[in-house]
């Protein structure tokens, strides 16, 4: 893919995707994308010396087992804890695993609680959003109107330019995550004209580091993603998956793990296999949680703030 395409691929970013499945539209003006729903926003976005989103994560909806008999009801309280903010984000990352098994009803139930906090939601797939007999298709209908591929784009907010990665297409069974060479080339060329002064947000669902290579916790092709990310000069990577906090800073690149809303799982080697991890009732929501991020203009880095659902 040349430049000039990629290029326009960002201008032109999510024109039909839909807002949270409210079918308002997400429109792209000076490189921003906004909603049509938000006209404060839209007109506060391109002056704005700062802003913020929220990350969730493994919501799971359809897990109703003894990890969690409930994970709707759980995803209900993140919801609102995102709803209830002293500052109402800008939009919302969900890094995947929206439902349990891609069922229609999950992605739905989803949908219509997202809808109800009125702000922007950018996802990608998890791997049990594309266990489906299509391979992701009803995941795809839904949430992924104008990506390419599986369902990876990019866009940029507020100065920031943001990289939305699909590394669970290809996911063998125990197996780590990978990306292709297609989407490889795709984000070389999407990267390819932007300053190294310009901050980047990269969100995966699979971590893009080795967390536990003996869980399938990495992605096998990562290393040639972060080669094409280091020369800039902030970069924070933002994954789900693995239902539990882990960090990592390697230069100029910060990585970051976020808790599920649905059940927790076990510290890396601490059990035979990944999996829900069963705690008792009462310790339930201390293991679940939600990311607050913010960025202000001048400052290196995004400062990220982890509370859980018993906050």
């Amino acid at each position: 893919m040349d430049n000039d395409s990629s290029n326009a691929g960002r201008r032109d970013f999510l024109k039909c995707m839909a807002w949270a499945g409210t079918g308002a539209l997400v429109s792209v003006g000076a490189g921003i994308p906004t909603s049509l729903g938000l006209d404060a926003a839209a007109a506060a976005a391109p002056k704005a010396a700062s802003f913020q989103f929220v990350q969730i994560s493994d919501s799971h909806i359809g897990f109703a087992k003894p990890a969690n008999p409930d994970a709707r009801a759980t995803f209900e309280l993140a919801v609102g804890k995102i709803a209830a903010l002293p500052r109402k984000p800008d939009f919302i990352l969900h890094t995947g695993d929206v439902s349990q098994l891609s069922r229609e009803q999950e992605f739905d139930d989803a949908q219509q609680i997202l809808n109800t906090l009125g702000v922007p939601v950018f996802l990608i797939p998890g791997e049990h959003d594309v266990i489906d007999p299509e391979g992701g298709k009803a995941f795809l209908d839904r949430f992924g109107k104008g990506t390419r591929g599986s369902g990876w784009y990019s866009f940029d907010f507020g100065g920031v330019h943001f990289v939305a990665l699909v590394n669970v297409a290809d996911l063998r069974p125990g197996g780590m995550g990978n990306l292709g060479q297609e989407q490889l080339a795709w984000l070389k060329a999407d990267l390819a004209g932007l300053s190294s002064s310009m901050p980047i947000v990269v969100f995966a669902h699979i971590p893009l580091w080795t967390v536990y290579a003996d869980w399938g916790w990495g992605t096998d092709d990562s290393e040639q993603a972060l080669r094409l990310l280091r020369r800039f000069g902030s970069v924070t990577v933002l994954n789900g998956h693995i239902h539990q906090i882990a960090q990592k800073v390697e230069g100029h690149m910060a990585f970051h793990t976020a808790r599920s809303t649905a059940f927790p799982q076990p510290a890396p080697g601490t059990a035979p296999s990944p999996g829900p991890l069963a705690v008792p009732a009462e310790q339930l929501h201390s293991m679940l949680g939600i990311r607050s991020a913010a960025f202000v203009r001048g400052h290196d880095r995004i400062a990220l703030i982890d509370a859980t659902l018993a906050e």
